[in-house]
């Protein structure tokens, strides 16, 4: 049961010859969501073998053009390979009309559907979920309204002990009702505590995308307890000032808030193309939290499932 996060480009506004804008492909039990979708992202995902038709959920964190420029060129090759089923866009409510515009004026004329979910960037929330995963929207600071995005699984159904059918004959038609937490009564009146019955599933996996923002502590009570964490860490600490005065972070900031949000793994990206070596990016940011990583451009991040203390495989 995949949980993996693959970067498609880590850098920030400038494009390098080895890092492109941001994007990442989360895949959650092989549901693919594309998050951000920078120039460039829809070569990235031929170079690394992320089949195009599996992507059905785009996540959009702000309309600044490293995060969204690629996305005109990707609904276009979409079309292009014949794709006939229903693309989902979540993102701020200004896009949809952008997108529309552009297809407009190039005369692109998609065979599919685009259905377009405008978020307000400004409240915390639930915005999208099916039988396996929820996502969830919450407010970033930046110099435009930009949305953070926090990926959960959903809890597993629980599991039955061995030899349990035969020991309480337990009918079919409650077997159901058990896996989701049910104690079940017996003919005799008697009840058995679910606990008897089942183990705890794996417990659900989590990831929370911080896209451009300010140091904001008040994202902490969002991300808290999140197995991974992707944080922008645009400038190191001598550009302190500087990041301060692009609504952006420093890596040592972006740690700060892992260590306080007790989360599992941080990742950094959004680089400024200033920095030829990461070294010191990644070196300031592991004195503040040691679980710390550089994204790079083609590497995946996996979540091994994660075992209750009762859970039996």
């Amino acid at each position: 049961m995949s949980f993996a996060l693959t970067i498609l480009g880590s850098s920030s506004a400038l494009p390098t010859s080895e890092r492109f804008p941001t994007a990442q492909v989360l895949n959650v039990q092989e549901r693919f969501f594309l998050i951000d979708c920078g120039e460039g992202t829809q070569i990235q995902l031929r170079k690394f073998k992320v089949r195009l038709g599996r992507l059905n959920h785009i996540f959009i964190s702000h309309l600044h053009g490293d995060h969204v420029f690629g996305l005109f060129g990707l609904l276009s090759s979409l079309g292009l390979t014949g794709r006939e089923h229903d693309l989902h866009i979540f993102g701020p409510a200004d896009l949809e009309q952008v997108v529309l515009k552009h297809l407009k004026m190039f005369d692109i004329h998609l065979p599919y559907k685009v259905i377009f979910y405008p978020l307000d960037c400004r409240k915390s929330g639930i915005i999208y979920e099916d039988r396996k995963v929820e996502v969830y929207g919450f407010p970033l600071k930046h110099r435009i309204p930009t949305c953070g995005f926090l990926f959960r699984e959903k809890e597993r159904l629980r599991k039955f002990k061995p030899g349990i059918f035969e020991t309480f004959d337990i009918p079919v038609a409650y077997r159901k009702g058990i896996q989701n937490g049910q104690d079940f009564t017996m003919p005799d009146g008697n009840v058995i505590a679910n606990e008897t019955l089942t183990y705890a599933g794996p417990a659900p996996r989590s990831y929370a995308f911080c896209s451009d923002t300010l140091y904001n502590r008040g994202i902490v009570s969002r991300i808290r307890g999140v197995d991974m964490l992707y944080h922008e860490a645009t400038f190191s600490d001598a550009d302190e000032t500087r990041a301060a005065e692009t609504g952006h972070s420093t890596a040592r900031q972006a740690a700060k808030l892992a260590r306080e949000a007790g989360v599992g793994k941080l990742i950094i990206g959004h680089f400024s193309a200033r920095y030829k070596d990461l070294g010191v990016l990644l070196k300031e940011a592991r004195e503040e939290f040691a679980e710390t990583y550089i994204a790079e451009d083609g590497e995946t991040f996996s979540l091994p499932l994660k075992k209750n203390q009762t859970y039996l495989t």
